[in-house]
């Protein structure tokens, strides 16, 4: 039998090609774990790794749509509630899944993503496919990022205590040094460098998912150095997989339905169902190795499944949202009025890229 043409043979891979080479990442490390002065390399090149994306995320958050957002408080405080009360309730209440489901180490990181900000991107990329309130995604996930710098640490100082994580003074001076700082950075170049980083934003995914890449590589890295995966076994790992799959359609029905109860339109709740039901992979890695140190590959093991899984069922619900929509995409800003034009790009823009 004659094989197709290349023109005739699909152009994307049924499996998502960023998830190939995050599973291509861990299986490096391994296999080629860096030690020794390598392990210092790997370390230090993870740690401006973790400067540059929130560098790159204060450079390109746009102060106006910012403020433009908070006239639509009640929509915020709903996605800042489920973010950082009803998620860190549910992963408290997962302690009873310990140790007959769950070992010790598994739950630090399922309670720690749970601590996690929203993600931004994935968030304005589901709401604009479902026709939802882009603008309230834009800000509602700005907001749990900003928000999520100063409060995830201190809730990890609250909950992760005695879980093999936890807050300190050195905790504290890293995250503001490799993370706030960086971000602040940003903020003031956005002047600046602003519009010239918006029109590369295919090279900057790029430097995003490169920079996440370098962070897991030197998490897993100190995890296979320090012997902690055998510490787990294959029947562990599909328990936290239905732990998981557990909590995000709990989170997906609360959002969905709470919205509902609290009065919010089909728009507004398209927009806190994406924004308050996701975790944020590239802010959550550069915080675990900040929190964890060499017991970082564990901890981030739960919120490297979430997210994949996130993306995978909120595509699917995405779709229907879509299909039982209106003909006219909802882009009302927070307060009701038409769409912003800069709202409406970027909503453009995570679309396109959550294409790619």
């Amino acid at each position: 039998m004659r094989r197709p043409p290349l023109s005739k043979l699909p152009s994307r891979l049924p499996v998502d090609g960023y998830l190939l080479a995050l599973v291509g990442t861990v299986a490096l490390a391994a296999l080629l774990p860096a030690r020794g002065p390598a392990a210092s390399v790997a370390e230090g090149a993870a740690t401006g790794a973790g400067a540059l994306l929130f560098f790159l995320y204060g450079a390109r958050l746009p102060p106006r749509e910012a403020m433009d957002g908070l006239r639509h408080w009640r929509l915020h405080l709903t996605v800042l509630a489920c973010t950082f009360v009803l998620f860190p309730v549910l992963g408290l209440a997962a302690r009873v899944l310990v140790p007959q489901v769950l070992p010790p180490t598994l739950y630090t990181g399922l309670l720690f993503l749970c601590l996690v900000p929203s993600t931004i991107q994935s968030s304005i990329a589901f709401t604009s496919l479902a026709r939802g309130n882009v603008a309230a995604a834009i800000c509602a996930g700005s907001f749990s990022s900003l928000v999520g710098i100063v409060l995830t640490p201190l809730l990890a100082s609250l909950v992760l205590h005695g879980n093999g994580g936890g807050f300190s003074t050195g905790s504290l001076v890293s995250i503001v040094c490799q993370l706030l700082l960086p971000f602040l950075a940003g903020q003031l170049l956005r002047r600046w460098i602003g519009d010239r980083l918006t029109r590369h934003q295919k090279a900057l995914g790029r430097v995003d998912r490169g920079s996440i890449l370098l962070v897991v590589y030197a998490a897993f890295s100190a995890g296979v150095v320090q012997g902690i995966w055998h510490q787990v076994s294959a029947p562990r790992l599909l328990c936290l997989l239905g732990a998981e799959a557990v909590l995000l359609a709990v989170m997906l029905s609360a959002t969905w339905y709470g919205s509902k109860r609290l009065g919010f339109h089909r728009a507004d709740r398209i927009a806190i169902t994406f924004a308050g039901s996701k975790k944020s992979l590239a802010a959550g890695l550069p915080m675990a190795g900040v929190l964890f140190g060499a017991q970082a590959g564990l901890a981030v093991l739960p919120l490297m499944v979430f997210h994949q899984m996130q993306l995978m069922v909120c595509a699917v619900l995405a779709k229907r949202f879509a299909a039982t929509a209106g003909p006219e995409p909802a882009v009302a800003v927070a307060g009701g009025a038409g769409g912003s034009p800069a709202a409406e790009a970027v909503g453009e823009a995570a679309v396109s890229g959550a294409r790619r």
